[in-house]
């Protein structure tokens, strides 16, 4: 697989993550999670780690540089891991990588969404990114948004 699908990727987590939590000073601060106001601890474009605690100040080029690092070096790689053997273009590959940045690997690989792509059911599999719109127990506006992108991402064509 090509690493075309680094360019969609990185536009819907830019869009949707957004460069939270910007200083007068052009440094960005960490910030709970937003729906538990607990940990992880985020920075940037939404990156967690063990690196980003309470108190966590970055440049914004620190937050770009993490941003292409866990895209290419984490989530791409999860979703190739994922996805061995079956049929994946280059946009199903970046929709998936922007749910799994979103929610977590986990969520992806235990989800109906990756079970439905594996057998390759694209149509269904598409469907089930508006089946992942809350947190904290309510519908979230950006999260219908971020889903409804990510499908329209997974069903086009590269």
């Amino acid at each position: 697989m090509s690493d075309a699908w680094l360019v969609p990727a990185n536009k819907l987590v830019r869009q949707f993550e957004g460069l939270a939590k910007l200083l007068p000073n052009n440094m960005v601060m960490a910030y709970p999670d937003p729906a538990t106001g607990k940990e992880p601890w985020t920075i940037g474009y939404g990156s967690t780690g063990h690196d980003i605690t309470k108190g966590t100040v970055w440049s914004k080029s620190q937050c770009e540089v993490r941003l292409l690092s866990d895209l290419t070096l984490r989530f791409g790689p999860a979703v190739d891991k994922m996805c061995e053997g079956v049929p994946t273009s280059d946009n199903q590959k970046a929709a998936l990588v922007s749910f799994a940045y979103n929610l977590g690997e986990g969520a992806l690989e235990e989800s109906t969404l990756l079970r439905l792509h594996r057998d390759g059911n694209v149509h269904a599999a598409a469907d089930q990114f508006l089946k992942w719109t809350h947190a904290a127990g309510k519908i979230l506006p950006g999260l219908v948004a971020r889903r409804a992108a990510e499908a329209a991402l997974y069903r086009s064509a590269t």
